[in-house]
């Protein structure tokens, strides 16, 4: 069974002003459906194939071609989901509660994620994560992700793409601008399930 481009659940409009119109379609079309193609291609009659995407990821010693594009694949997957045109404001639920718990408050947990985001030097992402009981905020290279050998660890709740392909039309080098905006749309409601499913 290969893996395909996942529809977006939202057109490609409408996450502006935040996240303009051009680059969605860009991201998604171009970039996210190479690394579904590269990834299909990457582990066609190996014995990845067939396996989940997370414990493609999961996997000691990934390939450079299959880390790199098997990332590029789970990631964008759930980038597109935790956005929404009805999204930003306050986290609510459990995961607000335990955002409050950990870090203070809502404010200061924007700050930390803002600043793992915004020091990630060259292309790569930010996370929030479940680990061992306890929120985490960390950010990886390139493609890689907190599911991969020798990265952060834990269950991704929440991600942040700061590829340059991801914000530069708009943007520009205006990084930080773009990580203020992404908060948004994110859509709490889809982190406060991945949260709910992995703290039960």
């Amino acid at each position: 069974m290969s893996f395909e481009l996942p529809k977006l659940p939202y057109a490609y409009n409408a996450l502006e002003p935040y996240i303009d119109e051009k680059t969605m379609e860009i991201h998604h079309s171009k970039h996210h459906n190479g690394y579904t193609n590269n990834l299909n291609n990457a582990i066609s009659g190996t014995d990845l194939e067939g396996k989940s995407i997370e414990e493609i990821c999961s996997t000691a010693g990934l390939s450079g071609s299959v880390r790199n594009n098997g990332g590029g694949f789970y990631n964008h997957c759930m980038f597109w989901s935790i956005m929404s045109p009805n999204g930003g404001g306050n986290p609510s639920g459990k995961i607000g509660e335990e955002i409050n718990n950990t870090f203070g408050s809502f404010e200061n947990f924007k700050s930390e994620f803002a600043k793992a985001a915004g020091t990630r030097f060259g292309s790569g992402w930010a996370w929030l994560c479940y680990c061992s009981g306890d929120l985490t905020i960390c950010s990886t290279p390139n493609q890689d992700n907190p599911l991969m050998e020798n990265q952060c660890g834990g269950t991704p709740l929440l991600c942040l793409d700061v590829w340059e392909h991801a914000y530069y039309l708009n943007y520009q080098n205006r990084r930080p601008d773009y990580i203020n905006s992404f908060f948004n749309v994110i859509n709490w409601e889809e982190v406060n399930r991945r949260f709910e499913k992995a703290s039960s």
